[in-house]
């Protein structure tokens, strides 16, 4: 059996990417004991039952007590008071990363709250479900997919860097590294500003009452369904991306706005040679990305099949 990377793992936070951590971390044997803390008392009530974390905990402190890793997985702005909240009780030595989808906020808020001798290792794994809460993670969620590492400053210690690497690599995951700002920018192309697109979608259908309370239900297996299935996410989550990531955010809108000015006009003029090429380039984009295995016609995203 592969030794474990760390003895001791806290999840702060305990939804669908902290739960899936824990269920892939015991698939692989990746530690040797790991311990969880909610905010809600629900949560660590739903925690115990279902046997999420080897111990949950009744504060953020004592989930990171002892700790050799602590990965906040809580939304992006709460991450500064919860490493607050932790670090008199953090160890030498000790690591402490996230799993954040905006980098430099994060860094900012988190950074100066940890003490000497606490290494600060953020990371983002690109992966994710509309699910939420605890019972929505499963170990697979990381196969295949990308997860990011983003050193908090320059002199962050490579062992600290590698073990974190280890982690998610043990997980399932492809890892790379990147800086900051690039994130930022890269997962407001990917990620952040497709959230937005679809958000204002389905709120475009909700201002058309004539419309949602018949046929676009009735229909939504056509596009309009998959816009559905971004815009279920966890909203606390994307208020503090949009909030966490404005300038990036706001030049990717900016840019889509130019690139639907272009399509307005070509539709309006019936140019139809501008509307194949352009549909043919952006169909290339797609294909690339199955391509890669960045997506899955499994079901239920892969999920195991529920045990009866």
């Amino acid at each position: 059996m592969t030794a474990p990377v760390y003895e001791r793992v806290a999840l702060i936070g305990l939804g669908l990417i902290a739960s899936s951590m824990f269920w892939a971390i015991k698939r692989g044997g990746l530690a040797g004991e790991v311990t969880g803390y909610a905010r809600s008392e629900a949560t660590r009530e739903t925690a115990r039952r279902i046997g999420l974390c080897d111990r949950v905990c009744d504060s953020a402190a004592e989930a990171a007590e002892g700790a050799d890793l602590v990965v906040l997985c809580v939304p992006v702005g709460a991450m500064g008071r919860v490493a607050e909240e932790i670090a008199p009780v953090l160890k030498a030595g000790a690591c402490v990363s996230d799993v954040g989808s905006v980098k430099r906020a994060v860094i900012n808020a988190v950074a100066p709250h940890l003490p000497d001798g606490v290494h600060f290792v953020p990371a983002h794994p690109l992966a994710g479900t509309e699910h939420s809460g605890p019972e929505a993670g499963f170990a697979e969620l990381y196969d295949n997919r990308w997860c990011i590492i983003v050193p908090g400053a320059e002199d962050t210690d490579p062992e600290a860097i590698a073990k974190v690497r280890t982690l998610w690599e043990g997980m399932g995951a492809n890892v790379d590294e990147m800086d900051a700002d690039h994130h930022d920018l890269v997962l407001a192309v990917t990620s952040h500003v497709p959230h937005a697109i679809a958000y204002t979608m389905v709120g475009v259908a909700d201002h058309l009452r004539r419309v949602t309370e018949s046929e676009v239900i009735k229909y939504s297996a056509a596009g309009f369904r998959d816009f559905t299935r971004i815009a279920a996410s966890d909203p606390t989550m994307w208020r503090d991306v949009f909030l966490n990531n404005k300038e990036a955010t706001l030049d990717i809108l900016g840019r889509f706005t130019e690139e639907l000015f272009v399509l307005q006009r070509a539709i309006r003029m019936e140019d139809g040679d501008h509307l194949h090429d352009y549909f043919t380039k952006t169909r290339a984009v797609r294909r690339s990305i199955i391509e890669a295995g960045q997506d899955t016609d499994a079901p239920n995203f892969g999920r195991e099949a529920p045990k009866p």
